[in-house]
């Protein structure tokens, strides 16, 4: 039958449906379930077998990432119709996935939706920038747009789950998974993250155009040896607390219907088999209710760890950890029922498992309406829009970060007679990064594209992958014909993302010699540096008067970075990860502390420092320059209430002191309490992104707390004593210092939000 007409005989049977235990009517619009919304699940749970029930924790591939739905054949339709499967990833679109859930919903013994996944991970047909690069916009609320675009675009599209947002902190720009972040920086990612969830998932599950939202990879992913991915993480309580978890915390906090463990081992235990990580700090300490599921193949991958002797023991080990579903391995299918024949408290386990998976389900309506994600003729309508477009646009150009501008070479003049050089330039499929979901590189608009128009002659040069050399005179050339040279130069879109670790983050390729022909022109030059990571470029960009970072910017790239190179925008995008001089000064990040011997540029005196670089990253964490001058005043630090109420308002006054309208992104450093402890030297408390008129002026309010404050030993303590305050254009710009003294000393309580987690409140006049 057409899954239209199928679905329209649902919803006409759906109020005798609702009132029966097949579809009992779950839409709970919290993680935590009420009692009548358990009993309904535990009446279910009551009807299944044993293999439904493993059935439920199993996801499996329905294709891949370039192939959906290719592996929906008639056994994996009998599968669906055993109620041995409780999930399907890579499949999409409306009609094949309602047919689909017909068989789930009309053929099998129960009637179990399924969920419907994929990786929409910055955006599903219309492409954002990579969350690295929307980081840098500074602008949580642009990065809940873009996640609205793109849960309207997948749930349309049938889908119910997606893998999103990857929240872990990374400080070594080698490993390839940076890409997929926000950086090195706790709060900033904390921030980001809360944002992201509530664009796939608005304040209700329940609701329209919604997406389960995924928290990943949980924990510590971000600190793999060497960068290298899938490597172990090996790192003390102090930093696992304070800079690995809280994005995760702060995700729980925004109501994040779901978590994914990581691939990699902390500390010696694999995350998907560490009960003392998931079961007993996420779900005892934290209150954590909502479906946890593995990484692709993760809990057979337990064997290759060493932490399982066989798929049985991996399978249980899982479970106890607290791991709900299986991605894709199938080991809960094929093993788990041997587990529990040889040790019986199991089983609890395995329904408090397959609880999680139906009050997942029922959050987002599925019981009341198996149907109600997908529509194909609205698809059509709705993906790659108009408007989801112009919300692309605007957030490639909240993300473009203006690095170096001397002489102000930036803007350009609208008559200059440029050269385009540089393969990325018109690199289509660049332009939308790693993990495009339905992305077509054919809707994106290059660079080259996006200056049709002007006076401008291409000369592609070399390319980051092809080792020839022979295009270089041609772009020569075109260089010594022009005004101004607009070399792009960085990464192909490939160089990042999972599995992309890099032991060299220089310029790949033959890169550098066309660097080097161009640079001997003498011709002005402007670097546009397209990249998933941030790169080692200090020779690369020696005697370069301007430079822009732009990332990887999705299908408006083009038009975006145009806005910005002839001043249509003035950028305001922040580094959300320092830019290092050289691959050997990773890892670094701003919020370290500063040793016995802090870094001393005088070569003659002990130092932490090396002595073949200059000391700090090329360009430091939150830098970004703008076309417009900012001028910092009037600090004021003032404490509000007293004991429990405790608090601080900490204001500064931004004027615009240029011609231009422009954004100014406000940055908050503290330096926590002494108290015997070796602090980091400053770390992110709260930002804002400021729209100021030329001439005008903006006072902004930070409010913090002592909890703001708090530092992990053994659990969060607040310490009292006395609290440097910054505000600045970056961490290294500092504008404004003052002090407060927080007399309070007390623990905070495991649930509490403590640190980098802990949301600044903030105001703007």
């Amino acid at each position: 039958m057409n899954p239209v007409i199928k679905r329209r005989a649902f919803l006409a049977a759906s109020a005798l449906l609702a009132a029966s235990t097949r579809f009992p009517a779950l839409a709970a619009s919290k993680v935590a379930a009420s009692e009548e919304h358990e009993q309904r699940v535990r009446d279910l749970i009551a009807q299944m077998s044993l293999a439904e029930k493993l059935g439920q924790m199993t996801q499996l591939a329905g294709g891949r990432q370039k192939a959906l739905n290719s592996r929906i054949d008639d056994a994996a339709l009998d599968r669906v119709r055993q109620g041995r499967v409780g999930s399907y990833l890579h499949v999409a679109g409306a009609e094949p996935l309602a047919r689909l859930q017909c068989i789930a919903v009309e053929e099998s013994r129960l009637g179990i939706p399924l969920l419907f996944a994929m990786d929409v991970v910055h955006g599903y047909r219309t492409i954002m920038p990579v969350p690295l690069g929307m980081a840098a916009s500074f602008d949580p609320e642009m990065a809940r747009r873009a996640a609205r675009v793109a849960a309207v675009e997948a749930s349309v599209s049938g889908l119910h789950w997606t893998f999103a947002p990857m929240i872990d902190i990374a400080r070594d720009a080698r490993w390839g998974r940076v890409v997929e972040g926000a950086g090195e920086d706790p709060y900033l990612g904390s921030r980001m993250a809360e944002a992201q969830i509530l664009g796939f998932q608005t304040d209700d599950l329940a609701s329209k155009d919604v997406l389960l939202a995924c928290a990943k990879h949980f924990g510590a992913y971000g600190a793999a040896d060497g960068g290298r991915d899938y490597d172990r993480a090996d790192i003390s309580n102090e930093t696992l607390h304070e800079v690995y978890l809280p994005p995760f915390q702060a995700a729980i906090a925004a109501g994040v219907g779901s978590f994914m463990t990581a691939f990699n081992e902390l500390n010696g235990v694999p995350t998907t088999g560490n009960a003392d990580l998931v079961r007993s700090l996420l779900r005892d300490q934290w209150g954590y209710q909502g479906l946890v599921v593995s990484d692709w193949n993760a809990i057979l991958e337990l064997v290759a760890h060493g932490a399982a002797s066989d798929p049985v023991e991996a399978a249980a080990l899982a479970l106890r950890a607290g791991v709900d579903m299986d991605m894709t391995s199938e080991t809960y299918a094929d093993h788990l029922e041997k587990a529990l024949a040889a040790d019986h408290t199991l089983l609890p386990l395995v329904d408090e498992a397959v609880s999680r998976i139906l009050h997942a389900k029922a959050r987002l309506g599925l019981f009341d309406d198996p149907f109600r994600f997908g529509d194909a003729e609205r698809e059509k309508l709705v993906l790659g829009s108009q408007e989801h477009r112009a919300v692309a646009r605007e957030a490639a150009t909240c993300s473009i970060v203006l690095l170096r501008n001397e002489g102000n070479a930036l803007p350009l003049r609208s008559d200059a007679r440029i050269a385009l050089v540089g393969a990325l330039a018109d690199d289509a499929s660049s332009t939308i990064g790693s993990w495009r979901a339905r992305g077509q590189m054919d809707e994106s608009i290059t660079l080259r594209a996006a200056l049709e128009s002007r006076t401008v002659t291409y000369a592609p040069g070399v390319s980051p992958r092809d080792p020839g050399t022979s295009g270089i005179a041609a772009a020569v050339e075109a260089a010594r014909n022009a005004d101004v040279v607009l070399l792009v130069m960085g990464e192909d879109f490939d160089h990042s993302g999972e599995a992309r670790s890099r032991s060299d983050i220089g310029l790949p390729g033959p890169q550098k010699r066309l660097v080097d022909a161009i640079r001997a022109t003498g011709k002005p030059i402007v670097a546009i540096l397209m990249n998933g990571r941030p790169l080692a470029l200090e020779e690369v960009l020696d005697g370069i008067p301007a430079v822009l970072e732009t990332w990887f910017l999705g299908n408006e790239s083009g038009p975006a970075i145009a806005d910005v190179l002839f001043g249509e925008v003035s950028p305001a995008g922040r580094l959300p990860m320092g830019m290092p001089r050289s691959t050997g000064q990773v890892p670094q990040y701003y919020a370290h502390p500063p040793t016995g011997r802090p870094a001393n540029p005088d070569l003659s005196k002990d130092s932490a420092r090396y002595h073949d670089a200059a000391i700090g990253p090329l360009f430091p964490f939150g830098h970004g320059l703008s076309y417009a001058e900012f001028r910092y005043s009037d600090l004021s630090v003032v404490p509000q209430g007293k004991g429990g109420s405790l608090a601080w308002k900490i204001a500064a006054t931004v004027t615009n002191t240029s011609a231009r309208d422009a954004d100014e992104v406000v940055q908050l450093y503290i330096r926590a309490p002494v108290a015997g402890l070796a602090r980091p030297v400053k770390e992110l408390r709260g930002f804002a992104r400021l729209a100021i008129r030329s001439g005008g002026a903006r006072r902004v309010t930070f409010t913090l707390d002592p909890e703001h404050f708090a530092v992990w030993r053994g659990g969060w303590q607040i310490l009292p004593g006395s609290v440097e305050i910054m505000v600045g254009a970056s961490s290294e710009d500092i504008r404004l210092r003052g002090r407060l003294e927080n007399p309070e000393a007390r623990e905070v309580g495991p649930g509490e939000i403590a640190g980098a987690a802990r949301l600044t409140t903030v105001t703007v006049a």
